[in-house]
């Protein structure tokens, strides 16, 4: 593995990082994390094979890593229904003809499926490489590609909901809960 080699493939990180955290300080800190796992742990690459997909292996084992220290967290910390203090959180004004933007009805996917979606559309892998990538059969990358894409299409065609005319819920995405510290 030379420097050069690792270098071509921070674009394509970057990319599947922001994708994943909706967050530019959050990615950049998700590319370098892997970066230097990278580093420390390059002889654990087989030469000869592929290291795009063993970086992205990389990065996904991280950001899984990551949410499960969060969900930990949240589990220690206190929390609060959403649906309690729903009187208090008020949306933005929209026009009703809006609808939710893409990078939103990404962040409404679960990961797995968010995970799948991006690394076959944006980083254009084949359902092989992914299942390598995200460490489950390709059977399993198949099916979560399908219901990611199902369910973009139905929050991208569902219209925006106003305080003056709420719509009908397209589907129930995971109750939120706030920690408190």
């Amino acid at each position: 593995m030379s420097r050069q080699s690792l270098v071509e493939h921070i674009p394509g990180l970057r990319r599947y990082a922001r994708a994943l955290t909706a967050d530019p300080w959050a990615a950049d800190d998700l590319v370098q994390d892997t970066l230097e796992r990278a580093c420390s742990r390059w002889r654990l690459w087989l030469a000869g094979s592929d290291l795009r997909a063993w970086l992205f292996t990389v990065m996904h084992n991280l950001f899984i890593n990551e949410v499960r220290q969060l969900r930990r967290r949240a589990d220690w910390g206190n929390s609060v229904d959403l649906d309690a203090v729903a009187h208090e959180l008020h949306a933005p004004a929209t026009s009703p003809g809006d609808r939710m933007d893409l990078q939103r009805c990404l962040m409404q996917l679960p990961p797995n499926q968010r995970a799948v979606l991006l690394l076959t559309t944006l980083e254009d892998m084949s359902y092989e490489e992914v299942a390598r990538v995200t460490g489950v059969p390709v059977g399993t990358v198949m099916s979560r590609l399908f219901r990611a894409r199902e369910r973009m299409r139905a929050l991208m065609d569902a219209p925006a909901v106003t305080p003056e005319a709420p719509s009908a819920p397209v589907a129930h995405p995971a109750p939120l809960l706030r920690v408190l510290k």
